[in-house]
Parts: C-alpha cells; sequence; structure tokens
C-alpha cells in the first residue's frame, strides 16, 4: 500500500452535493475511513478539471518531439486538468498513457481537412469522396472520437465556407458511428452547421456560427459545443492579420467575435450542452482551463454550470468517473470554494493524479 491520503474540508462530488472527507487508498477514492495512518490534505476538493479541446503533441508548425508533448502535458496537469479530449493531433502520444503522472487522453486521432483548406501539417488534407474511408481509419485510432474541419477560408471566395458536401457528411458521421466513434467538427461559420448536425454530428468546437436558427436545431438533435472562448478571443488579432487579403474574412472574424458571449449564453439558455475546452497546442500554451471557466462566466453561464462544464459533467460526457467510490483518484484541491469565485481555479492547493500528489 502506498501513502494514504484524507482528503477533508469540502469534498464537492456534484453541484450540490457536498460531504466532508475521502480517503485515498492504493491510487483509488474512497468514503470509508481505513486502518492506516494517512496525511491530510485540507480544502475544497473537485474532481480532475477536463480540457474538453486541446492538442497534445502539436503546436503552430504541426507534430512536435515527444520532449515538447511531455511540456504540454505537465503544463495542463499543474493548472488541475487531469482529463484531456485531445481534438485532433498528428502526433503518437499513446507513450503517455505508461505515464503515471500525466494526465490521461481521449484522442480524437488525427484532424480530417479538405485539401488546402486547413493549418498545413494537422491534418490529412483529403476529397470529399474519401471522407468516410479516412473517418473509419481515425475511428479505429482514437478513442472514440472523430474530429472534422467543417470550414475554412476558401480562397476564391474569401470568406469561411462549408469545407464538405451534405452526402459526404452523411456516409462519414454513419460510418464512424458503426465503428462506435462519436464525432465533432471545427466550426466557425454560420453556413456549416446545418449540415454537420443533420448529418448527425455529436458536438461541434468553437460553434460560433450559432443562431437563432441553428440553435434549436442542435437542442433537437443533442448535439455539444465547446465554444473555446479563450481561443476566439484571438479573432480580432488574426483578422488585423488576413484583412489585406482576405477584408471579408477578416469582417466575418470580427462579427463573429463580437457576439462570441451572447452566442454561448443563448445556446446555454436553449439547453445546448456546453463543455470548457481551451484549444491549446496549436496557437496557444497549454494550462488555461481556469481561463475558459472563467470565460464561460463572463458569458453568462451561472457559476455552477461553468463548474460542471470542466468537472462533473464533462466527465459523465465522456465516460470517465468523478469522485464516487472506488473511482481513481484524480482531483484538485483549493484552498477556497471555488463557487463562490471560479477564479480560484488558476491557483491549485494540490493536484492529485492516480492517487499521488503532483502538485
Amino acid at each position: 500500500m502506498g501513502e494514504v491520503l484524507h482528503i477533508t474540508g469540502r469534498i464537492l462530488t456534484g453541484p450540490d452535493d457536498v460531504t466532508d472527507e475521502l480517503w485515498v487508498v492504493d491510487g483509488r477514492i474512497t468514503y470509508d475511513r481505513p486502518a492506516a495512518e494517512s496525511v491530510t490534505v485540507r480544502g475544497w476538493a473537485l474532481p480532475g478539471l477536463v480540457d474538453a479541446h486541446c492538442h497534445v503533441g502539436l503546436d503552430h508548425f504541426g507534430a512536435v518531439p515527444d520532449d515538447r508533448s511531455e511540456k504540454q502535458a505537465l503544463a495542463d496537469r499543474d493548472a488541475g486538468a487531469l482529463l484531456l479530449r485531445d481534438a485532433g493531433s498528428p502526433s503518437d502520444t499513446r507513450w503517455v498513457d505508461d505515464r503515471d503522472d500525466l494526465p490521461r487522453i481521449i484522442r480524437a486521432g488525427r484532424h480530417i481537412a479538405r485539401a488546402r483548406r486547413y493549418i498545413r501539417n494537422f491534418a490529412h488534407e483529403i476529397e470529399p469522396g474519401d471522407l468516410a474511408a479516412y473517418v473509419r481509419q481515425e475511428a479505429r485510432r482514437g478513442d472514440g472520437w472523430v474530429k472534422l474541419v467543417g470550414d475554412w477560408i476558401e480562397r476564391e471566395v474569401g470568406d469561411l465556407t462549408p469545407c464538405w458536401p451534405k452526402d459526404a457528411l452523411d456516409e462519414a458521421i454513419a460510418a464512424a458511428h458503426e465503428e462506435g466513434a462519436r464525432v465533432t467538427a471545427h466550426c466557425f461559420a454560420e453556413d456549416t452547421l446545418h449540415d454537420v448536425v443533420t448529418a448527425g454530428i455529436d458536438c461541434v468546437e468553437h460553434a460560433t456560427g450559432l443562431t437563432d436558427e441553428t440553435i434549436p436545431l442542435l437542442v433537437a438533435h443533442g448535439v455539444a459545443i465547446v465554444p473555446t472562448l479563450v481561443n476566439i478571443a484571438t479573432f480580432p488579432h488574426l483578422a488585423a492579420s488576413g484583412e489585406a487579403k482576405y477584408p471579408r474574412w477578416a469582417d466575418h472574424m470580427r462579427r463573429l467575435h463580437a457576439c462570441r458571449h451572447e452566442t454561448v449564453r443563448n445556446a446555454y439558455d436553449a439547453g445546448i450542452a456546453v463543455y470548457a475546452g481551451t484549444d491549446a497546442g496549436s496557437s496557444l500554451p497549454h494550462g488555461l482551463i481556469a481561463a475558459e471557466v472563467e470565460e464561460l462566466v463572463t458569458a453568462g453561464l451561472p457559476v455552477t454550470a461553468a463548474l460542471s462544464a470542466t468537472t462533473w459533467q464533462a466527465r459523465e460526457w465522456l465516460g470517465r468517473p468523478g469522485l464516487e467510490e472506488g473511482a481513481p483518484a484524480d482531483l484538485v484541491v483549493y484552498e477556497a470554494d471555488p463557487r463562490a469565485d471560479v477564479r480560484v481555479l488558476a491557483a491549485p492547493h494540490r493536484v492529485i493524479l492516480r492517487g499521488a500528489v503532483v502538485g
């Protein structure tokens, strides 16, 4: 038996469910007091945070070496993000699974994009006739998710346009579901959403183009969103850098940025499930999950909903346990109640991963 921990103070097992203590024995949670001596950790405990959209093994040039991937994963871990949904990476990060000191990763394989319609070196760049085959391939390589690039700038048009015809989406998403995988898609623009949702998609990343017409569509189909608001904050910079060549696109990006908080609030108010993700690893550094949760609150989500988007609800959505009896002991302890002020998340008091104090 390794070190036994006694977590005491306030254990937040759900938005409104609080208990006073738990123990960590052999790397797992128990609510039954063990006979062994224990080391006490006091504070407000949450399940290990979830970053539901990041990219381990990727930077703005493409795949990175393993030592860079390790630093990315450690940055997330030290921020309290102990479960990562990797929303597309060209790197093989399976070696992370053998490291007890690194977060768990749920992978979506490599991005699948239309040829010359995404960031160089990130994705499989293909044509619509090959989409279903590549979706099957990445479904088998991933951990139950596949990532499509739903829209990107079309040079001839000078603005965002959908990347895939509806029949290709229908076939590809059906193929993923046959393989037991869920599908998500990068979607900035308004015009992309109807086809991806009616084709059966499970989640939309960014979702900046949601409107009064498409929000009810996502509700009816049970489609979740991961808004990545810390990434959407970069839109004005992106617009400025591309305005000379693509003024129409630049104006569009600024308009999407201007209404980003209202868009997320309207989606939440309508009943769409909203999850916290940072889009770290392409142009943003890892370790930003606290900032993303704060952005969700700024957008108008209740504090408990914003917390749930990175803890209880997010873990349930991804099929991973929280602070249940017998669950792996992945939790974060804070010195104050994050329900009173989510900015507390930026300063973990203790990070406990697989039962060991790692931060």
